[in-house]
């Protein structure tokens, strides 16, 4: 049997990030990111990553990303260079495509007869930083669907939109590992 898991924002070969959670070593950071991700990801597992994989191309991560179990899809976020947001977005598709099983801008997932939106930005929001939302044209609309989100860099997990719909921030900075579909569908409240 094989579990589903979702993150975000791991921000490989980024050194301001990698610092900001404590490395001043990317070959650190790298290697903790995997045994983290490693201890509770199986080999036969899912994973839906919310974006912000790296800054760069993505060859630059391949190394990381082939010693991380699991078979992941791509959530593309503002950083990684297969978002549509990219005018050479469509240039870059096969080579993501080598690390990941697929590559979305959003997706529809169903948990428990409820429909749930996965996207790297909430729908509305920078986290705790005091700025006006950016890449608003790339957000979803709340509509009313329960989204499961990356991008804010906050520790705060779950979150609620100003018209009551619920929003699970799965972002490496809140959580410090994957997240279960056993504990996304319990915050988000869509448990039988």
């Amino acid at each position: 049997m094989s579990n589903t898991w979702f993150t975000s924002d791991l921000h490989l070969a980024h050194r301001m990030v990698a610092a900001l959670r404590g490395y001043d070593d990317l070959d650190d950071y790298h290697a903790h990111l995997v045994d983290t991700w490693n201890a509770h990801v199986r080999p036969s597992d899912t994973v839906w990553n919310l974006g912000d994989v790296t800054l760069g191309p993505v060859e630059q991560v391949a190394e990381v990303l082939r010693s991380l179990n699991g078979t992941q899809h791509l959530v593309a976020g503002n950083h990684d260079r297969c978002s549509p947001m990219f005018r050479q977005a469509h240039s870059q598709q096969r080579r993501w495509l080598e690390h990941f099983a697929s590559v979305h801008a959003f997706a529809r997932r169903r948990m428990h007869k409820t429909d749930v939106l996965l996207s790297h930005f909430p729908y509305r929001g920078e986290g705790s930083r005091d700025i006006p939302d950016r890449h608003t044209q790339y957000r979803l609309p709340n509509e009313g669907l329960p989204l499961v989100h990356g991008h804010t860099h906050d520790p705060e997990q779950r979150l609620t939109h100003d018209r009551g719909t619920p929003m699970l921030h799965v972002g490496w900075d809140a959580w410090q590992r994957p997240v279960s579909l056993h504990e996304v569908e319990t915050l988000l409240c869509v448990v039988a």
